[in-house]
């Protein structure tokens, strides 16, 4: 992930992390890596606000995709005009097929 981080800045990209994502990463033993990426003034670190949860619950509703963490995601990268890197494109391409997906 760093040198993801080191390429997207070196080309004047931008990254950002839905807080629900960290929650969902942390629930493996050794996060050493993207403690590490977290502590970057370089990631903007999303948080999901009453206004941006509404978002995300209707996105949901429009979607049919119950997992609102990847609606999050989703949302966070249309904003942005960034793309997702996932290890599950197939969930991100559901939500929002225009989106472009990098398999981690």
């Amino acid at each position: 992930m760093q040198a993801r981080l080191d390429e997207t800045l070196r080309r004047g990209g931008t990254v950002c992390v839905p807080v629900g994502t960290i929650a969902q990463a942390w629930r493996s033993p050794s996060q050493v890596r993207l403690a590490r990426l977290l502590k970057s003034l370089d990631v903007d670190i999303a948080i999901m606000t009453p206004n941006v949860a509404r978002s995300v619950g209707l996105l949901c509703a429009r979607t049919g995709h119950d997992d609102v963490v990847d609606v999050h995601v989703a949302l966070c990268a249309r904003e942005r005009g960034h793309a997702v890197v996932t290890s599950d494109p197939g969930d991100i391409s559901h939500i929002d097929p225009a989106l472009p997906v990098i398999r981690a």
